[in-house]
């Protein structure tokens, strides 16, 4: 697909969702001005285009999304919470053929640093260029990695999805642990993370009363544009050729889209299979949770109406 597609020329794009706060629903920050990233495949290598510009105001990036096509496309708008705006921090991170973004925070992570840091082996230690939680994060998913003997900066080395799965479950199980030393309120810790041919994605959240930040998932045989600006997601079949996830959905259409439970996995694996695994922990199992913190945060997005967009 054309990455504009995705990024650029739906109504609800990532791009608007960034600027537009009827759409985002946003009580805390209406605007994720705070510089962009988008990460994509090329010969099996990531391609990574960051600036600290207003993603909805980069010459740049609108031509690079007219004349680009990949398989495996990564987004990420910023409204900082931790680290200061430079193009160190922003996402997607990546490392070898791996990429990783995060949506949501560490509860008290300054206490909690030193700890993840006196963990991960020095080379994973070293390539922190940010300031950042999330690239800390990144950092252990990687140490994680190469402690279950697949080195990450070998870009030979076959991953499959099991093994990002485990990986990444390994990798909330530790900041969940080291956080709930330090603090009972709640870490939001939706991450997402692919080696070019698998993906995997968290929604979860520290708290058995709280939800997560948003996720939706959609797919279907094509996503195609049946008016300006308008996107639909087509199923012909019961082949899943385009799969999308996101923190709001892209689309206006309801029946496109399925939000993915609190404190679950879902997994795309190279053949296009999609699963969702629930995270059973102490914070699992309870159905009556409220979205008021999420919410607090400008985390919580759902499916707009489309007349949402010509609301004064």
């Amino acid at each position: 697909m054309l990455l504009e597609d995705l990024l650029t020329k739906p109504a609800h794009s990532i791009i608007n969702q960034s600027f537009d706060s009827r759409l985002r629903l946003d009580m805390r920050n209406p605007v994720n001005g705070d510089g962009f990233g988008v990460g994509y495949y090329s010969s099996n290598k990531p391609c990574i285009f960051k600036a600290i510009t207003p993603a909805w105001n980069n010459v740049n990036l609108n031509n690079l999304s007219q004349c680009t096509k990949s398989n495996l496309v990564f987004g990420h708008v910023r409204a900082s919470t931790q680290g200061v705006l430079a193009e160190t921090n922003c996402h997607p991170f990546f490392y070898g053929k791996i990429m990783f973004m995060h949506n949501g925070g560490i509860s008290k992570f300054e206490r909690i640093k030193k700890k993840l840091i006196n963990h991960i082996e020095d080379k994973f230690f070293l390539i922190i260029q940010g300031s950042t939680d999330s690239e800390c994060c990144f950092a252990l998913f990687l140490d994680t990695l190469y402690k279950m003997n697949y080195d990450p900066e070998d870009t030979t080395v076959t991953f499959t999805h099991q093994i990002l799965y485990k990986a990444l479950l390994k990798t909330i199980g530790l900041i969940k642990d080291w956080q709930r030393e330090v603090t009972d309120e709640p870490s939001l810790l939706n991450f997402a993370i692919t080696d070019g041919d698998n993906v995997v994605v968290s929604r979860y959240i520290t708290s058995r009363v709280d939800e997560a930040a948003s996720l939706h998932f959609s797919s279907g045989s094509k996503f195609y544009e049946y008016q300006p600006g308008l996107f639909r997601m087509e199923r012909l079949d019961r082949s899943q050729d385009v799969i999308m996830i996101a923190s709001e959905p892209l689309t206006f259409e309801r029946n496109d889209w399925m939000s993915v439970p609190t404190n679950t996995i879902i997994v795309v694996s190279k053949s296009g299979s999609v699963l969702m695994y629930p995270i059973m922990d102490e914070f699992y199992g309870n159905d009556d949770r409220s979205v008021a913190l999420a919410w607090s945060k400008g985390l919580i997005g759902g499916v707009p109406r489309p007349n949402e967009l010509m609301a004064a």
